[in-house]
């Protein structure tokens, strides 16, 4: 079949730095725009005549500007910010990954800064003191990943390949998820069960990656009472979203020493503009044992060149007519 010409809007700017690529992957004689973003009324405009919309926000006053849109596309896994039921009926919502390589190396980096206590080390000795039990008797000798038990709190495309990072140091690893289809000894798993077993995985955890997704099922899934289980030791790394996590009770946590430490690149607070403001409703900047990161876990070229390149394949198979992989919902 010969390629139909597609109109495509891409309004994603971690795009912007492949552009160049990224067209010249597509199908010949796409016409392809970039508006601003930031931007509704510029989006809007652009998707007056357009097949297909690159973004991974759809709301639905900009569904109701794009009669032909065929294809809205996330550059991304997450498609909570596009409005499925106010696009027109036939129309794929569809995403990608690639976010775990990147991911798995922020969790295991961010977990051994915390773990052996190099975030606190790094200050004292700029201000001239060698916070090592080698100068310092009252310093504990700090535990390497080999001796670390790694519980995952989900258990998809993150948390596996994070797992096969933490498992070539040695550690050993547990596994919850929503369903409990995890096969424990396929992974190299201790044992995997599913959120009832929860609390199992939060008592015998040194460190507890959280990268399942947020949804009414999620939401506070670790709380007050889940803190209270786990090591005064453990380390959480926070890698799904923000409130999987309940902010009150993590921030008691961390400010009472209840757990070790905890790595956050998700957040319950995000900028409406531009790049500034507060991630949380509680002053987390404030404290020693936490490492806080802008939502960059997955943030590199490598990740985006690949998801481009998914983008742009799944447009030639929708010029081409053919099936569309990594298909998240139809619109009805």
């Amino acid at each position: 079949m010969t390629p139909v010409p597609l109109t495509v809007v891409v309004a994603d700017t971690n795009l912007l730095p492949l552009r160049a690529a990224f067209e010249a992957a597509l199908p010949a004689g796409t016409a392809v725009r970039w508006p601003d973003p930031r931007d509704t009324g510029a989006v809007a405009e652009a998707l007056a005549d357009a097949e297909v919309l690159v973004s991974g926000r759809c709301p639905a006053e900009l569904a109701a500007a794009a009669p032909r849109l065929r294809l809205v596309h996330a550059a991304g896994a997450g498609t909570e910010q596009i409005d499925t039921a106010a696009l027109a009926p036939g129309t794929v919502v569809a995403n990608t990954f690639h976010h775990e390589n990147s991911m798995a190396e922020y969790a295991v980096s961010a977990t051994v800064l915390l773990r052996r206590g190099f975030l606190r080390q790094h200050e004292a000795l700029r201000a001239g003191r060698w916070l090592s039990p080698v100068y310092d008797a009252a310093v504990p000798w700090a535990e390497s990943l080999g001796a670390a038990t790694v519980g995952f709190v989900g258990f998809g495309h993150i948390g596996a390949r994070t797992w096969e990072l933490f498992r070539a140091f040695g550690a050993r690893g547990v596994a919850v998820t929503r369903r409990g289809e995890v096969d424990a000894a396929a992974h190299g798993l201790a044992w995997s069960g599913t959120v009832d077993d929860l609390g199992a995985l939060l008592e015998t955890s040194d460190v507890v990656v959280v990268s399942v997704p947020l949804g009414p099922a999620t939401a506070g899934l670790i709380g007050p009472a889940e803190f209270a289980r786990m090591r005064p030791h453990t380390v959480l790394v926070n890698v799904g979203r923000g409130p999987v996590v309940d902010e009150d009770a993590l921030f008691a946590a961390l400010s009472g020493r209840t757990i070790g430490g905890a790595a956050l690149d998700v957040w319950y607070r995000y900028p409406a503009e531009g790049g500034s403001g507060a991630p949380g409703h509680h002053p987390f900047e404030s404290l020693d044992n936490v490492l806080m990161t802008p939502h960059s876990s997955g943030l590199t070229r490598e990740t985006f060149a690949r998801r481009a390149a998914d983008i742009a394949a799944n447009i030639g198979r929708l010029a081409a007519g053919e099936e569309l992989r990594n298909v998240v919902a139809v619109a009805r």
